[in-house]
């Protein structure tokens, strides 16, 4: 399984980004996918995930602000980031679930929030 990450980049605050993240194979039967992200010298935080149905969950610092979606004709998920603050800055990694741990990661890409 392979999971290749896309969009990230440099905007200043309050601008927006989409990342995408494109998987090897068909992601129609994979329940939960999601994106982590890890700013210097912090953990690797959960950002948002989707499941199969479409039920979606966000962390509290993004709730309102990012949306997370997924196309399973085209095998991709999508994160749009609106009204984006420099604490957003992290490089950000997608992932497939395996149960309730994340089994498969992307590469990861870098945003950085900055004027």
């Amino acid at each position: 399984v392979q999971l290749q990450a896309s969009g990230g980049g440099l905007v200043q605050p309050g601008g927006s980004l989409r990342l995408s993240c494109a998987a090897s194979i068909n992601i129609f039967s994979i329940n939960r996918m999601g994106w982590y992200r890890q700013a210097p010298g912090k953990q690797r935080e959960l950002v948002a995930d989707v499941t199969s149905s479409g039920s979606t969950n966000y962390a509290d610092p993004v709730k309102g602000r990012f949306t997370i979606s997924r196309d399973n004709v085209k095998n991709t998920m999508y994160l749009q980031m609106n009204s984006l603050k420099p604490e957003d800055t992290a490089v950000y990694y997608c992932t497939l679930f395996r149960g309730s741990v994340p089994g498969y990661w992307g590469q990861g890409t870098q945003v950085t929030v900055s004027s």
